[in-house]
Protein backbone atom coordinates (compact mmCIF):
# COMPACT_ATOMS: atom_id res chain seq x y z
CA UNK A 1 0.00 0.00 0.00
CA UNK A 2 1.26 3.82 -0.83
CA UNK A 3 0.49 6.62 1.12
CA UNK A 4 0.94 10.06 -0.54
CA UNK A 5 -0.76 12.59 1.56
CA UNK A 6 0.07 16.10 2.66
CA UNK A 7 -2.49 16.96 5.09
CA UNK A 8 -1.85 15.39 8.57
CA UNK A 9 -5.10 14.07 9.84
CA UNK A 10 -5.77 12.50 6.11
CA UNK A 11 -2.14 10.51 6.29
CA UNK A 12 -3.17 9.20 9.64
CA UNK A 13 -6.33 8.27 9.09
CA UNK A 14 -4.79 6.08 6.17
CA UNK A 15 -1.58 4.93 7.96
CA UNK A 16 -3.98 3.90 10.59
CA UNK A 17 -5.91 1.61 7.82
CA UNK A 18 -2.83 0.23 6.54
CA UNK A 19 -1.26 -1.42 9.87
CA UNK A 20 -4.45 -3.08 10.07
CA UNK A 21 -4.16 -3.99 7.08
CA UNK A 22 -0.83 -6.88 5.92
CA UNK A 23 2.11 -6.17 3.66
CA UNK A 24 4.35 -3.44 2.97
CA UNK A 25 3.43 0.45 3.52
CA UNK A 26 5.05 2.66 1.65
CA UNK A 27 5.57 6.41 2.40
CA UNK A 28 5.30 8.69 -0.71
CA UNK A 29 5.69 11.98 -1.09
CA UNK A 30 2.76 13.33 -3.10
CA UNK A 31 4.76 16.06 -4.29
CA UNK A 32 6.84 13.88 -6.49
CA UNK A 33 7.06 14.05 -10.25
CA UNK A 34 7.22 11.81 -13.06
CA UNK A 35 11.05 11.74 -12.75
CA UNK A 36 10.24 10.11 -8.18
CA UNK A 37 7.17 8.42 -9.52
CA UNK A 38 8.67 6.25 -12.33
CA UNK A 39 11.75 5.89 -9.86
CA UNK A 40 9.66 4.08 -7.35
CA UNK A 41 7.42 2.52 -10.25
CA UNK A 42 10.93 0.62 -11.32
CA UNK A 43 11.31 -0.72 -7.81
CA UNK A 44 7.97 -2.06 -6.92
CA UNK A 45 8.57 -3.67 -10.49
CA UNK A 46 11.93 -5.05 -9.73
CA UNK A 47 10.71 -6.54 -6.11
CA UNK A 48 10.72 -10.53 -6.14
CA UNK A 49 8.16 -11.78 -4.27
CA UNK A 50 9.01 -11.95 -0.47
CA UNK A 51 8.41 -14.45 1.45
CA UNK A 52 9.64 -13.04 4.84
CA UNK A 53 10.05 -15.62 7.71
CA UNK A 54 8.63 -12.65 9.79
CA UNK A 55 6.03 -10.07 8.12
CA UNK A 56 6.64 -8.36 11.28
CA UNK A 57 10.38 -6.92 9.60
CA UNK A 58 10.82 -4.28 7.50
CA UNK A 59 7.30 -3.61 6.50
CA UNK A 60 6.82 -0.01 6.39
CA UNK A 61 9.01 2.01 4.14
CA UNK A 62 10.27 5.67 4.58
CA UNK A 63 11.67 7.32 1.35
CA UNK A 64 15.14 8.47 1.57
CA UNK A 65 17.67 9.48 -0.92
CA UNK A 66 15.45 12.05 -3.18
CA UNK A 67 18.05 14.62 -2.14
CA UNK A 68 20.40 13.11 -4.05
CA UNK A 69 18.37 12.14 -7.28
CA UNK A 70 17.69 8.85 -6.25
CA UNK A 71 14.49 7.76 -4.03
CA UNK A 72 14.90 4.90 -2.05
CA UNK A 73 13.07 3.42 0.92
CA UNK A 74 14.63 2.15 4.19
CA UNK A 75 12.91 -0.72 5.83
CA UNK A 76 11.56 -0.17 8.98
CA UNK A 77 8.69 -1.71 11.12
CA UNK A 78 7.19 -1.35 15.27
CA UNK A 79 10.60 -2.53 16.45
CA UNK A 80 13.06 0.04 15.23
CA UNK A 81 10.13 3.08 15.43
CA UNK A 82 9.92 1.60 18.89
CA UNK A 83 13.83 1.93 19.96
CA UNK A 84 14.07 4.67 18.75
CA UNK A 85 11.66 6.47 20.64
CA UNK A 86 12.67 4.52 24.04
CA UNK A 87 16.22 6.16 23.05
CA UNK A 88 14.74 9.35 22.62
CA UNK A 89 12.89 9.53 25.89
CA UNK A 90 15.30 8.43 27.47
CA UNK A 91 18.33 10.72 26.72
CA UNK A 92 16.23 13.91 27.07
CA UNK A 93 14.18 12.70 29.80
CA UNK A 94 10.94 12.96 28.87
CA UNK A 95 8.20 10.86 30.40
CA UNK A 96 5.63 12.24 27.52
CA UNK A 97 6.62 14.16 23.84
CA UNK A 98 4.04 16.95 23.13
CA UNK A 99 5.41 17.92 20.04
CA UNK A 100 4.85 20.75 17.06
CA UNK A 101 4.79 19.38 14.12
CA UNK A 102 6.18 21.33 11.39
CA UNK A 103 7.70 18.34 8.67
CA UNK A 104 5.28 16.46 6.48
CA UNK A 105 4.66 13.06 7.48
CA UNK A 106 5.88 11.45 5.02
CA UNK A 107 9.52 12.57 5.68
CA UNK A 108 11.88 10.63 8.85
CA UNK A 109 11.53 13.66 10.92
CA UNK A 110 7.93 14.36 10.87
CA UNK A 111 6.91 11.15 11.08
CA UNK A 112 8.94 9.82 14.23
CA UNK A 113 7.73 13.42 15.66
CA UNK A 114 4.46 12.06 15.92
CA UNK A 115 5.39 8.68 16.79
CA UNK A 116 7.00 10.22 19.37
CA UNK A 117 3.65 11.97 20.77
CA UNK A 118 1.74 8.32 19.77
CA UNK A 119 3.69 6.36 21.60
CA UNK A 120 4.08 8.50 24.63
CA UNK A 121 0.55 9.05 25.33
CA UNK A 122 1.50 12.96 24.21
CA UNK A 123 -0.62 15.18 22.36
CA UNK A 124 1.01 15.69 18.49
CA UNK A 125 0.14 19.16 16.56
CA UNK A 126 0.41 19.54 13.16
CA UNK A 127 0.99 23.41 12.04
CA UNK A 128 1.95 24.98 8.66
CA UNK A 129 5.42 26.62 8.11
CA UNK A 130 4.27 29.35 5.99
CA UNK A 131 1.67 30.27 8.74
CA UNK A 132 4.36 30.36 11.41
CA UNK A 133 6.73 32.44 8.95
CA UNK A 134 3.85 34.89 8.67
CA UNK A 135 3.27 35.44 12.57
CA UNK A 136 0.58 33.10 13.22
CA UNK A 137 2.16 31.42 16.10
CA UNK A 138 -0.75 29.46 18.75
CA UNK A 139 -0.50 29.93 22.11
CA UNK A 140 -0.30 26.35 23.13
CA UNK A 141 -1.73 24.84 26.61
CA UNK A 142 0.12 23.93 29.24
CA UNK A 143 1.79 20.69 29.59
CA UNK A 144 3.69 18.85 32.54
CA UNK A 145 6.44 17.53 30.28
CA UNK A 146 6.42 20.81 28.25
CA UNK A 147 6.51 21.19 24.31
CA UNK A 148 8.81 20.22 21.54
CA UNK A 149 9.44 21.50 18.09
CA UNK A 150 11.71 20.50 15.33
CA UNK A 151 13.24 22.80 12.83
CA UNK A 152 15.89 23.41 10.11
CA UNK A 153 18.15 25.83 10.38
CA UNK A 154 16.72 28.05 7.39
CA UNK A 155 13.60 28.22 9.93
CA UNK A 156 15.41 28.81 12.94
CA UNK A 157 17.05 31.83 11.13
CA UNK A 158 14.11 33.45 9.60
CA UNK A 159 12.25 33.22 13.06
CA UNK A 160 15.14 34.53 14.90
CA UNK A 161 14.57 37.87 12.84
CA UNK A 162 11.44 38.63 14.47
CA UNK A 163 11.47 39.03 18.56
CA UNK A 164 7.91 38.23 18.71
CA UNK A 165 8.84 34.62 17.17
CA UNK A 166 12.18 34.28 19.27
CA UNK A 167 9.93 34.20 22.39
CA UNK A 168 7.55 32.16 21.12
CA UNK A 169 10.34 29.56 20.37
CA UNK A 170 11.41 30.18 24.42
CA UNK A 171 8.48 28.70 25.30
CA UNK A 172 9.47 25.47 23.73
CA UNK A 173 11.17 22.82 26.26
CA UNK A 174 13.18 21.63 23.68
CA UNK A 175 13.81 23.06 20.19
CA UNK A 176 15.56 19.97 17.80
CA UNK A 177 17.87 21.61 14.94
CA UNK A 178 18.64 19.01 11.84
CA UNK A 179 18.34 18.61 8.46
CA UNK A 180 21.27 20.60 7.64
CA UNK A 181 24.79 21.79 9.48
CA UNK A 182 23.86 24.81 10.94
CA UNK A 183 27.00 27.77 10.76
CA UNK A 184 28.69 29.03 13.85
CA UNK A 185 27.00 32.29 13.79
CA UNK A 186 23.29 31.06 13.71
CA UNK A 187 23.95 28.97 16.65
CA UNK A 188 25.32 31.74 18.73
CA UNK A 189 22.64 34.05 18.30
CA UNK A 190 20.41 31.35 19.56
CA UNK A 191 22.53 30.70 22.46
CA UNK A 192 22.23 35.26 23.06
CA UNK A 193 18.47 34.49 22.59
CA UNK A 194 18.59 32.05 25.48
CA UNK A 195 16.82 29.38 23.08
CA UNK A 196 16.02 26.05 24.39
CA UNK A 197 18.27 24.42 21.42
CA UNK A 198 19.62 20.77 20.61
CA UNK A 199 21.45 20.64 17.74
CA UNK A 200 21.29 16.69 16.92
CA UNK A 201 22.02 13.89 14.03
CA UNK A 202 19.96 11.25 12.59
CA UNK A 203 18.85 9.81 9.21
CA UNK A 204 16.26 7.81 8.04
CA UNK A 205 18.28 4.66 7.91
CA UNK A 206 18.31 5.25 12.12
CA UNK A 207 14.51 6.33 12.31
CA UNK A 208 15.76 10.02 13.01
CA UNK A 209 17.86 11.28 15.80
CA UNK A 210 20.61 9.02 16.87
CA UNK A 211 23.10 11.90 19.14
CA UNK A 212 21.65 15.12 20.57
CA UNK A 213 23.06 17.74 22.62
CA UNK A 214 21.13 18.59 25.71
CA UNK A 215 19.69 22.57 25.99
CA UNK A 216 21.76 22.64 29.06
CA UNK A 217 24.45 21.76 27.13
CA UNK A 218 23.84 24.22 24.64
CA UNK A 219 23.11 26.94 26.57
CA UNK A 220 26.39 26.40 28.53
CA UNK A 221 28.57 26.49 25.14
CA UNK A 222 28.93 23.01 24.31
CA UNK A 223 28.91 23.27 20.31
CA UNK A 224 28.71 19.48 19.55
CA UNK A 225 25.80 17.29 17.82
CA UNK A 226 25.72 15.70 21.47
CA UNK A 227 26.08 12.34 22.86
CA UNK A 228 25.09 9.23 21.44
CA UNK A 229 21.01 8.32 22.42
CA UNK A 230 21.31 4.83 24.85
CA UNK A 231 19.40 2.74 21.97
CA UNK A 232 22.54 3.26 19.34
CA UNK A 233 26.02 1.78 19.39
CA UNK A 234 27.98 4.82 17.27
CA UNK A 235 31.28 3.94 15.95
CA UNK A 236 34.05 5.38 14.12
CA UNK A 237 36.50 3.53 11.07
CA UNK A 238 39.80 4.82 11.22
CA UNK A 239 39.38 7.66 9.09
CA UNK A 240 36.79 9.24 10.90
CA UNK A 241 33.72 7.25 8.55
CA UNK A 242 30.76 7.16 11.08
CA UNK A 243 29.05 3.37 11.61
CA UNK A 244 25.90 2.76 13.91
CA UNK A 245 24.62 -0.39 15.19
CA UNK A 246 21.45 -1.11 17.20
CA UNK A 247 17.46 -1.67 17.24
CA UNK A 248 16.47 1.37 15.10
CA UNK A 249 18.66 0.60 12.49
CA UNK A 250 16.40 -0.22 9.20
CA UNK A 251 16.13 -3.74 7.79
CA UNK A 252 17.68 -2.96 4.46
CA UNK A 253 16.78 -0.37 1.33
CA UNK A 254 13.92 -1.81 -0.42
CA UNK A 255 13.90 -4.69 -1.85
CA UNK A 256 16.94 -5.99 -0.57
CA UNK A 257 17.90 -6.88 3.49
CA UNK A 258 20.30 -6.01 5.50
CA UNK A 259 22.60 -8.31 7.97
CA UNK A 260 20.35 -8.03 11.70
CA UNK A 261 23.68 -7.91 13.60
CA UNK A 262 25.88 -5.57 10.97
CA UNK A 263 26.31 -1.97 11.78
CA UNK A 264 25.29 0.32 9.07
CA UNK A 265 28.15 2.65 7.66
CA UNK A 266 26.62 6.27 6.69
CA UNK A 267 28.00 8.57 4.28
CA UNK A 268 29.45 10.76 7.10
CA UNK A 269 32.71 11.63 9.06
CA UNK A 270 32.63 12.86 12.09
CA UNK A 271 34.79 12.88 15.53
CA UNK A 272 34.49 12.33 19.63
CA UNK A 273 35.69 14.82 21.84
CA UNK A 274 37.28 14.65 24.93
CA UNK A 275 33.69 14.64 26.48
CA UNK A 276 32.23 12.11 24.62
CA UNK A 277 30.23 14.45 22.25
CA UNK A 278 29.67 13.46 18.37
CA UNK A 279 30.99 16.29 15.99
CA UNK A 280 29.55 15.90 12.81
CA UNK A 281 31.71 16.90 10.19
CA UNK A 282 29.88 16.48 6.93
CA UNK A 283 29.31 13.97 3.90
CA UNK A 284 32.31 11.95 3.10
CA UNK A 285 30.60 11.83 -0.23
CA UNK A 286 30.58 15.59 -1.08
CA UNK A 287 33.61 16.69 -0.13
CA UNK A 288 35.14 18.54 -3.61
CA UNK A 289 38.49 17.64 -5.11
CA UNK A 290 39.99 20.83 -6.78
CA UNK A 291 43.27 21.01 -7.44
CA UNK A 292 44.56 18.01 -5.49
CA UNK A 293 42.79 20.15 -2.65
CA UNK A 294 40.04 18.78 -0.09
CA UNK A 295 37.33 21.03 -0.14
CA UNK A 296 33.85 20.45 2.27
CA UNK A 297 30.93 22.07 1.25
CA UNK A 298 29.69 22.05 4.87
CA UNK A 299 32.79 24.24 5.81
CA UNK A 300 32.37 27.15 2.92
CA UNK A 301 28.38 27.16 3.10
CA UNK A 302 28.97 27.72 6.32
CA UNK A 303 31.16 30.71 5.97
CA UNK A 304 28.89 32.11 3.40
CA UNK A 305 26.14 32.52 5.66
CA UNK A 306 28.17 33.80 7.93
CA UNK A 307 28.79 37.01 5.76
CA UNK A 308 24.90 37.90 6.30
CA UNK A 309 24.40 38.09 2.39
CA UNK A 310 22.64 34.82 1.94
CA UNK A 311 19.95 32.93 3.57
CA UNK A 312 19.78 30.33 0.45
CA UNK A 313 23.04 28.70 -0.68
CA UNK A 314 25.01 25.70 -1.18
CA UNK A 315 28.48 24.65 -2.77
CA UNK A 316 28.89 22.12 -5.02
CA UNK A 317 31.69 21.02 -7.45
CA UNK A 318 31.71 21.09 -11.27
CA UNK A 319 33.80 19.77 -13.51
CA UNK A 320 36.64 21.30 -14.70
CA UNK A 321 39.39 20.99 -16.96
CA UNK A 322 42.33 22.34 -15.25
CA UNK A 323 41.18 21.89 -11.76
CA UNK A 324 39.30 18.43 -12.01
CA UNK A 325 36.27 20.20 -10.05
CA UNK A 326 35.35 23.93 -9.65
CA UNK A 327 33.93 25.31 -6.15
CA UNK A 328 31.20 26.75 -6.73
CA UNK A 329 28.61 28.53 -4.70
CA UNK A 330 24.85 28.46 -5.67
CA UNK A 331 21.71 30.50 -4.70
CA UNK A 332 18.20 31.88 -5.61
CA UNK A 333 17.67 34.78 -8.22
CA UNK A 334 15.68 36.42 -6.20
CA UNK A 335 18.88 37.07 -3.41
CA UNK A 336 20.70 40.30 -4.15
CA UNK A 337 23.82 39.17 -2.29
CA UNK A 338 26.84 41.93 -2.39
CA UNK A 339 28.85 39.44 -4.06
CA UNK A 340 31.92 41.96 -3.74
CA UNK A 341 31.81 41.61 0.05
CA UNK A 342 31.58 38.16 -0.01
CA UNK A 343 34.53 37.69 -1.82
CA UNK A 344 36.46 40.19 0.44
CA UNK A 345 34.76 38.04 3.79
CA UNK A 346 36.45 35.01 2.81
CA UNK A 347 39.56 36.26 1.62
CA UNK A 348 39.90 36.45 5.73
CA UNK A 349 38.21 33.00 6.90
CA UNK A 350 39.08 30.38 3.94
CA UNK A 351 42.55 29.70 1.65
CA UNK A 352 42.08 30.42 -1.95
CA UNK A 353 41.14 26.82 -2.91
CA UNK A 354 37.97 26.55 -0.39
CA UNK A 355 36.60 29.97 -2.11
CA UNK A 356 34.30 29.75 -4.93
CA UNK A 357 35.59 30.40 -8.20
CA UNK A 358 31.73 31.47 -9.58
CA UNK A 359 28.24 32.31 -8.09
CA UNK A 360 25.61 30.93 -9.79
CA UNK A 361 21.99 32.86 -9.16
CA UNK A 362 19.58 30.12 -10.29
CA UNK A 363 15.75 30.93 -11.13
CA UNK A 364 13.90 28.62 -9.32
CA UNK A 365 15.14 27.64 -5.61
CA UNK A 366 14.04 24.31 -5.13
CA UNK A 367 13.50 23.78 -1.36
CA UNK A 368 10.48 22.46 0.70
CA UNK A 369 7.77 24.20 2.46
CA UNK A 370 10.13 23.86 5.40
CA UNK A 371 13.46 25.26 4.03
CA UNK A 372 15.02 22.12 3.26
CA UNK A 373 17.04 22.41 -0.47
CA UNK A 374 16.92 19.78 -2.75
CA UNK A 375 20.71 19.77 -3.61
CA UNK A 376 20.59 17.57 -6.55
CA UNK A 377 18.04 19.36 -8.00
CA UNK A 378 19.65 23.13 -7.24
CA UNK A 379 23.17 21.19 -8.41
CA UNK A 380 21.69 20.41 -12.07
CA UNK A 381 19.91 23.98 -12.78
CA UNK A 382 23.48 25.57 -11.78
CA UNK A 383 25.09 23.51 -14.47
CA UNK A 384 22.11 24.61 -16.60
CA UNK A 385 23.36 28.08 -15.92
CA UNK A 386 26.49 27.65 -16.27
CA UNK A 387 25.91 26.19 -19.86
CA UNK A 388 24.44 29.09 -20.89
CA UNK A 389 26.79 31.92 -19.58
Amino acid sequence: MQIAESDPRRFMQAFAHACGGAGEVFLCNPDWGAFERNQVDALLRSAPADAKANPELGWLMIPTGGTSGRVRFARHDAETISAAVRGFTRHFELAQVNAVGLLPLYHVSGFMAWMRCALTGGEYRALDWKAIERGERPVLPTKTHGWVISLVPTQLERLLRDADATEWLRGFRIIFLGGAAAWPQLLDKAAVARLPLSPGYGMTETAAMIAGLRPAEFLAGARSNGAPLPHVQVSLSDDGNIFVGGGSVFRGYFPEWREADESFATSDGGYFDESGQLHVTGRRDAVIITGGEKVDPVEVEAALRGTGEFLDVIVVGVPDAEWGQRVIAVYPASSQPRIDAVSAALARLLTPSKRPKQFVAIPHWPANAQGKVNRAEASRAAMEELKRS
